[in-house]
């Protein structure tokens, strides 16, 4: 079976299907990840053969990108996903997708629900195709009520009737990592998927914490904070990086904050005697032990500190799925939600401290990691992807009635 797995440039976006596409890969079916040229390091360093297609020209996406500043959150999350997903990334790689498709006739695609050009290209040449989610069900249900009209135009571009991706992307079965209560229960079914597919999220928490060299009281709790690969490169997130080394200076915790690559840490000198700044660090090895989680409800941090059980303040930033993540963290108890971003900054003590002290939110941390390691693991779910394929052949060479 040759499988193709589609994403955008985007590490958390392409990370939830790393699992899917090795497990695949293991079970002796040739696998290959189609993604934008400037994300091959990232496909190549997780062992993938790279199928490029286009990425769209700087001048054309940065200054859309630089007038969604001025956009309430609100708005600017609709934009990136009509404009920049479903109309300059996907029609970007439509063309180079649908010479894929007919050069190598993959059995099966599966994309990210961002990837929107091999959508169209699997349903111009008969290729049955599912999605992995990067995120709760209620994300989907959102990006659906924004996305009916450049999916018409992404769908005319790939020569098919009107209304046709728009229907194929409502009707795809969906492999998800989350655990069903934290899902939602329900809210895929509700709207008339064909069936949702959860596996176990891929982590692998060590029992003993690699972290780096120690810095303040080696007694005193871990606070892990990261607001994820994206906020270091804005100037007013790195200002939120300060608000929370300051608003937790006079804890009695260590602190390991995280900034990607887009801010040097020695930016933020002079640090608190309880804090430690990396760039990055590998989020499980420091799980072990962490008291609580500080992020902003990217879809990688979270999962890890659920996986870990380990509980966790969300403060969204600015995307939806930061909001989304962050409800159902609350309503679920495996944490707490902190709106305001930079403005909130000034209580993270406070949550952080009811946080190590409540056993509610400890046990329920603890809890909603048993459920996680008791789902199927991603190789259970390679026969429902061959299951799947099979319909692309009976598709190409029906079956006499």
């Amino acid at each position: 079976m040759r499988v193709l797995f589609s994403t955008t440039a985007g590490a958390g976006h392409f990370g939830p299907m790393v699992p899917i596409a090795k497990a695949c890969a293991a079970a002796g079916h040739e696998v290959r990840v189609a993604a934008p040229e400037s994300f091959a390091p990232t496909v190549i360093a997780n062992g993938f053969v790279h199928e490029p297609f286009p990425d769209v020209p700087a001048e054309v996406k940065g200054p859309f990108l630089a007038g969604l500043v001025r956009l309430p959150p609100a708005e600017s999350n609709v934009e990136v996903l009509r404009e920049v997903f479903c109309r300059l990334d996907a029609q970007a790689a439509l063309p180079t997708l649908k010479a894929l498709l007919d050069r190598w006739r993959p059995d099966i695609v599966l994309r990210e629900p961002c990837e929107f050009g091999s959508l169209a290209a699997a349903e111009s040449a008969h290729v049955q195709h599912a999605q992995v989610a990067i995120g709760m069900g209620s994300l989907e249900l959102w990006a659906r009520e924004h996305l009916a009209e450049p999916l018409a135009e992404l769908g005319s571009k790939a020569g098919l009737p009107s209304g046709r991706l728009a229907d194929a992307a409502a009707l795809e079965v969906v492999f998800t990592s989350v655990p069903e209560r934290l899902d939602e229960a329900g809210t895929r079914s509700d709207q008339g998927r064909a069936r949702t597919y959860r596996y176990r999220y891929a982590t692998s928490v060590p029992r003993k914490a690699t972290v780096p060299p120690t810095w303040g009281d080696p007694r005193r709790p871990l606070v892990y904070v990261s607001y994820g690969s994206v906020a270091g490169g804005f100037t007013k997130f790195v200002e939120m990086f300060r608000l929370t080394l300051e608003a937790l200076a006079d804890s009695p915790v260590r602190v390991l904050l995280t900034v990607g690559n887009g801010c040097d840490p020695a930016s933020l000198n002079p640090l608190p005697a309880n804090a430690h700044v990396e760039r990055w660090w590998p989020q499980e090895q420091v799980m072990p032990d962490t008291a609580v989680v500080v992020g902003h409800g990217g879809f990688g941090t979270t999962m890890i500190a659920i996986a870990a059980g380990v509980p966790q303040l969300v403060i969204p930033l600015f995307a939806i799925d930061q909001r989304i993540n962050a409800k159902r963290v609350a309503a679920t108890a495996v944490g707490m939600r902190l709106d305001g971003g930079s403005v909130a900054a000034g209580q993270v003590a406070a949550h952080v401290r009811h946080l190590m002290n409540d056993p509610t939110h400890q046990r329920e941390a603890r809890r909603m990691a048993k459920e996680m390691a008791a789902m199927p693991s991603a190789s259970d779910v390679v026969s429902v992807i061959e299951m799947l394929a099979r319909r692309t052949t009976e598709w190409a060479h029906p079956r006499a009635s």
